[in-house]
């Protein structure tokens, strides 16, 4: 069984993970399996039904990172950054090796001139394999998800 303190810790230090660009090593939390899901519309329950603004697995989160890292991805010079922070999370969930968290938090992102902020509340689903904690789900929900947006380019 997990100590509850090391589950607050690994939502942490994934955040940190984010904030230092260390993204390679970010994606090595997730399970093969694993969805990253940003609602658009409140309350959503469906995300294969219903348009949303981030819906990818682990070949797109894969996809992302690469150009987020590469060389040649001229609209990423200067870089993106960004910076999470969060409420102590709220752990709602152990069954087994299956737990569920909730975690309010600000993010900002920035480049260049434009910084933008978002009010959001993450839901993981966490399964223990090996010992270990991973990210088998992942959905990011924003206040103010009905709002138009401009470019998300990084991981709230």
């Amino acid at each position: 069984m997990i100590a509850r303190e090391a589950i607050i810790d690994f939502l942490y230090d994934e955040v940190r993970m984010l904030d230092e660009g260390r993204f390679s090593e970010w994606l090595d939390l997730w399970l093969p399996d694993g969805h990253y899901w940003m609602p658009l519309d409140y309350k959503q329950t469906d995300p294969h039904l219903v348009t949303s603004l981030m819906y990818e697995d682990m070949f797109m989160l894969r996809l992302r990172v690469e150009r987020l890292e590469g060389a040649r991805t001229f609209s990423q010079k200067p870089k993106s950054r960004c910076h999470h922070v969060i409420q102590r999370p709220f752990i709602d969930r152990i069954e087994g090796d299956k737990i569920t968290t909730n975690t309010s938090f600000h993010y900002v992102e920035t480049r260049l001139d434009d910084q933008f902020l978002l009010a959001c509340t993450a839901t993981h689903d966490l399964r223990v394999v090996d010992g270990r904690l991973r990210i088998a789900n992942k959905r990011v929900d924003l206040l103010n998800s009905d709002a138009a947006f401009g470019n998300i380019q990084l991981l709230p």
